[in-house]
């Protein structure tokens, strides 16, 4: 793909220390990780818990109770007075405490659903602005689809870890405690010991048989990722689809895809159907074991029928959470390794970065303060300097070679040049989207390595070639220049662009939806509102990219008159390939292999008789055809 003039050649290759490998992370690190963000709120976090504890305590009591009515229950059925014996009482709180653990289980949901969701809203949006703080190397290298997708399981993962660990695996412990002590006090241990060891031996399996199985689920996953990256990659190249009649291809792409995750899918469902049969035989045999040795002590006397009603209870509590456990243990794994994706993204390194205590650009000011010193906004005196400037994406293959000139104040300098020349790679790193490896970039006299990126991109606005929109209004996408700009503000910049005519043409106007990308607009349309965006901004540098190469001759020569002037006052660096549209330019650059290889004005190159002069001899006679073409001469 050709991105600013510049041959797909001289695009990034990966970078060692971007890309390298990441030692694994265990999940206790992962859990260390998420902790700061929940202990944000410590009193939710303990509320929480002492409502488990509560709602456990009610949920054993709740066997217990049931005995004393069985056994308080003894007499006989239609003698005088039965309905008065019936303990009104125990079943007043047999209720009660049925009541009470539904409570205390809706209270702790209540109390901890602000944490949860705060952490999640935290975590998520720290990643998001941390994506947007990364290079332009990262960008130009990530997958969207599954990025996207990791986001998303990575989100959906800390609100699964917290609710399956708060509210299951964290009740299910205290009700294990809470029922090993009633059975170990109130009968023999043997009851202890046939639960201990069930359990034992249930967590044991399960816990081995699930990280067997986390490789089919981890491998499921990345197919997932691969299939959903191909599917939006593929919707975002719709058109190029459409031109090479390649539906059925990118259909074909998508649907291997799709059954390589089938097969991961199928693994995964076998397994876990293994897993259930184990966990259910478990569980079977210390059910009957704990049940055959309760009948034993009724038979004898030593026990009554409350106690092995009670017993029964207790071993249906614990079934039904011990049944999911499985289920459990592999979700918070999962959800662990989900989160820890996310935070390997939070924790990938910024390439381009801010030196500690960096102050912004002194010479900026806000164009409210411009307009109270007396001059229009953004009318400061900037001056773009590079100084011996080297540069290169691949050390192999310099892109820019010992590159120096000045942009005095409220001056344009052209960039003119072969495809593939380093002219677009001047405008990243005035951006600084990435940084010089030999010399240096000044504006108004400052380093813009020492400088915050944010107060030298506030004072900088482009037009790019590739102009690329919002799925949003028209509006939107003009004010996104200077957001918070009126309405007013927004149609006058539109006007300057040329644009306003055709979108009040439309039926909704300034809300007309511009579709993915700005598909739904012309390539001139798009670069128009990319130059009623960046007219708006008034930035006190302007960096033109092939500003008007999507536009029709007429149209082309009505907005270089609305950018010169808009210039006018202004730092303006100029890339082009059409040599007409910078013949004003007060210094016109021809690069060639990176490197400068003539400067001057217009008139001047012309008479230099070089690189300058055969391109602009070789575009005139090109125009000239194409004019006796059209004319039919």
């Amino acid at each position: 793909m050709r991105r600013g003039g510049e041959s797909s050649s001289s695009l990034p290759t990966p970078s060692a220390a971007v890309n390298a490998p990441r030692p694994g992370r265990s999940d206790w690190a992962t859990l260390g990780r998420l902790f700061p963000y929940l202990w944000q709120y410590k009193w939710r976090v303990f509320a929480a818990l002492a409502f488990v504890i509560c709602a456990k305590v009610a949920n054993v009591g709740v066997p217990v109770l049931l005995k004393e009515l069985i056994d308080a229950m003894n007499i006989k059925p239609g003698s005088a007075g039965a309905m008065l014996a019936v303990p009104v009482g125990l079943l007043v709180t047999y209720g009660l405490l049925r009541l009470s653990t539904s409570l205390f289980t809706e209270l702790r949901e209540l109390v901890f659903a602000k944490a949860t969701q705060g952490a999640a809203r935290s975590i998520a949006l720290e990643t998001f602005q941390h994506l947007h703080a990364l290079s332009l190397r990262f960008h130009l290298e990530r997958q969207t689809g599954g990025m996207t997708r990791d986001i998303e399981r990575g989100v959906r993962g800390i609100e699964s870890l917290i609710s399956y660990s708060l509210y299951s695996i964290v009740p299910t412990l205290v009700e294990v405690t809470l029922v090993l002590g009633v059975l170990a006090v109130k009968f023999d241990a043997w009851f202890a010991w046939i639960t201990v060891a069930a359990l034992v031996v249930y967590i044991t399996f399960t816990v081995t048989v699930t990280e067997w199985r986390t490789q089919f689920r981890r491998e499921a996953n990345e197919f997932d990722s691969a299939a959903h990256t191909k599917a939006v990659d593929s919707l975002l190249n719709y058109e190029t689809v459409k031109y090479f009649n390649n539906e059925g291809f990118e259909a074909n792409r998508y649907d291997q895809s799709l059954e390589r995750l089938r097969r991961a899918r199928l693994k995964s469902q076998t397994t876990l159907s293994l897993l259930n049969v184990g966990q259910q035989t478990i569980i079977g045999i210390g059910l009957v074991a704990m049940l055959w040795r309760a009948t034993l002590g009724v038979v004898d006397g030593r026990m009554t029928l409350g106690d092995l009603v009670m017993i029964n209870g207790f071993m249906i509590q614990l079934y039904i959470p011990l049944n999911f456990l499985g289920v459990l243990y592999r979700e918070i794994k999962q959800s662990l390794t989900d989160l820890d994706k996310m935070f390997v993204l939070m924790e990938r390194e910024r390439e381009i970065a801010d030196p500690p205590g960096a102050q912004p650009l002194t010479a900026f000011l806000p164009p409210a303060q411009e307009e109270r010193r007396g001059g229009g906004a953004g009318s400061a005196a900037w001056t773009v300097r590079f100084e011996h400037v080297g540069f290169h994406y691949d050390p192999a293959r310099p892109i820019l070679r010992d590159v120096s000139f000045e942009i005095p104040a409220g001056k344009t300098v052209a960039v003119v040049g072969p495809s593939g020349a380093g002219k677009s790679t001047l405008a990243r790193l005035l951006y600084r989207f990435y940084d010089v490896q030999q010399g240096r970039i000044t504006i108004a006299g400052q380093d813009i390595r020492a400088v915050t990126q944010a107060s030298v991109r506030q004072a900088i606005g482009i037009v790019p070639q590739d102009t690329v929109l919002f799925n949003d209004t028209v509006e939107y996408n003009i004010a996104y220049g200077r957001t918070g700009a009126s309405r007013a503000e927004v149609e006058e910049a539109a006007r300057a662009a040329r644009i306003h005519d055709f979108i009040a043409s439309t039926p909704k106007g300034y809300q007309t939806m511009v579709g993915e990308r700005g598909l739904k607009l012309s390539g001139g349309e798009k670069q128009r509102v990319a130059i009623a965006r960046t007219l708006l901004k008034d930035p006190p540098i302007l960096i033109f990219d092939e500003a008007t190469s999507a536009l029709d001759s007429a149209n082309e020569r009505a907005i270089q008159a609305e950018l010169r002037s808009a210039a006018q006052n202004k730092t303006t660096l100029v890339i082009a390939h059409r040599l007409s549209t910078v013949v004003d330019a007060h210094e016109i650059l021809v690069m060639e292999g990176g490197r400068i290889v003539e400067r001057g004005t217009h008139p001047e190159l012309l008479a230099l008789g070089g690189r300058y002069a055969d391109m602009w001899a070789l575009q005139q006679s090109a125009e000239s055809e194409k004019f006796a073409e059209v004319m039919g001469m």
